[in-house]
């Protein structure tokens, strides 16, 4: 018989409680104490905040938030405004507004591309912002 503590293996124990119990279950519960320890090593390892053994990804899904169905509309309207604003400037605009501010390349790749200045595509994409600001503004 081994005696153990039982403020060491369940933590709403606020007090020293000792009790004997059979050298199997003592070698048991360090067992599973020792791998408790492991497994929060490793998510703290891995800054995981989520289960390390779960396969299927469900656990990861939970931790994103889901729009509700009206935030899905909201982001439908919104992406209908930003685009019509987008289409209402002059062709050369538009591609520039595109390249450079949605698909992320700089003025000087764009301007590489067209065979222009960069402070051309600059400001091309400087009045094609403002443009579109004013169109927003107008229906929202």
């Amino acid at each position: 018989m081994t005696t153990i503590n039982l403020r060491n293996y369940y933590p709403w124990y606020k007090h020293d409680e000792y009790i004997e119990v059979p050298d199997e279950v003592a070698a048991e519960l360090k067992t599973d104490k020792l791998y408790e320890a492991s497994y929060q090593r490793q998510l703290m390892r891995n800054k995981a905040h989520y289960s390390l053994d779960c396969d299927d990804g469900i656990e990861y899904t939970a931790c994103l938030a889901n729009p509700t169905p009206q935030e899905l509309i909201e982001r439908m309207e919104m992406f209908y405004y930003l685009w019509n604003a987008l289409n209402s400037l002059p062709e050369t605009q538009g591609r520039r507004v595109d390249a450079c501010i949605i698909l992320g390349a700089s003025y000087r790749e764009q301007a590489r591309i067209e065979g222009v200045g960069k402070s051309s595509i600059r400001m091309s994409v400087l009045y094609g912002l403002e443009n579109m600001r004013k169109y927003l503004k107008k229906y929202l």
